[in-house]
């Protein structure tokens, strides 16, 4: 690996083609990693930073990458594989059903395996959709999170899907195996959400928080082997780990949630919550969009240890 600028002069037989793909044709890159460069400003064309990821260079132009790796063949290194299943895509939006254990974007620590690196691995068209990134990604799922997932493929889509969620359009639903018994089968839990004071990567209620509401109803209760609840909660707010935090203030914590103090009973390795539903307006046809994401291998193990299965969830 070198970490030297490294410097091309644009043949004519690429003239006027994608700087991403100009990129990964002459380095062996694949064209997400060139799309994540490009965003992170460490592409330049003539000495100024690429705009994006979509420009167009001429030949006889010098391209600069500031940070360059062997391709992964030469390296013989194994590029990690992320896998998701897509529920529906047309030209403008992708829905998937995003496995437990894949991060959403990357982040501290996590600049590749990610579902937007394999994303625009399967849609190129993305790599210019959104923030610099976080290619086609309106909202997130924590990393421990499965579920339903809505990604834009066109600026349009993804400016019109974020308007949809600040004003509180998106319907969101999970599901939430949780220890304990609520006090009540419905609840409201409006309580604000913000860094927590000591443990700067937690998040925690606080009254220096921005506001958040979860609503939540009861499924089932169990008994054995432990008590617990299979809840259904809806969003009617997103902050960061917001369906855990919520849940734990009010004693009714996600089972495997480790980080908000609760063991894993089954050894299951992640929270138990899954983003089961999503609905929203189509973003270019305005067409009522509805979709389901199927209880995932790990949720029907635990559900089966409380002598239950995946039945259909209830609707709201």
């Amino acid at each position: 690996m070198s970490d030297r600028p490294q410097r091309f002069e644009i043949p004519e037989s690429l003239s006027g083609e994608r700087i991403d793909r100009v990129l990964s044709l002459l380095t062996g890159r694949s064209r997400s990693d060139t799309a994540r460069m490009v965003a992170q400003g460490t592409v330049l064309i003539d000495g100024q930073p690429a705009r994006a990821s979509s420009a167009r260079v001429a030949a006889g132009s010098t391209v600069e990458m500031a940070e360059v790796q062997a391709p992964e063949a030469i390296r013989g290194q194994r590029r990690e594989i992320v896998r998701f299943d897509v529920v529906y895509d047309d030209a403008d939006v992708v829905v998937v059903d995003k496995p437990p254990g894949v991060i959403t974007h990357p982040g501290s620590g996590h600049a590749a395996g990610t579902l937007a690196d394999a994303l625009v691995e399967r849609y190129p068209d993305m790599a210019d959709v959104g923030q610099p990134g976080r290619p086609g990604i309106v909202h997130r799922l924590d990393r421990g999170t499965s579920g339903v997932l809505v990604c834009a493929r066109t600026s349009r889509a993804y400016d019109v899907l974020v308007e949809q969620l600040s004003n509180r359009q998106v319907r969101r639903t999970y599901a939430g195996l949780v220890r304990g018994h609520p006090s009540s089968p419905t609840g409201t839990i409006d309580a604000p959400i913000g860094r927590d004071r000591e443990h700067r990567t937690l998040m925690a209620v606080t009254s220096e928080g921005r506001e958040a509401r979860t609503h939540y109803s009861v499924v089932e209760t169990y008994v054995h082997p432990t008590e617990a609840s299979l809840l259904r909660c809806r969003l009617e707010t997103g902050r960061t780990h917001q369906i855990r935090v919520h849940l734990a203030s009010i004693g009714l914590p996600l089972l495997g949630d480790l980080t908000y103090g609760v063991p894993d009973p089954f050894g299951i390795g992640r929270p138990l919550l899954h983003a089961i539903r999503l609905a929203f307006q189509h973003p270019v046809t305005g067409a009522d969009m509805s979709f389901e994401a199927p209880m995932p291998e790990d949720f029907v193990e635990a559900l089966t240890r409380f002598g239950t299965g995946p039945s259909a969830f209830p609707a709201e």
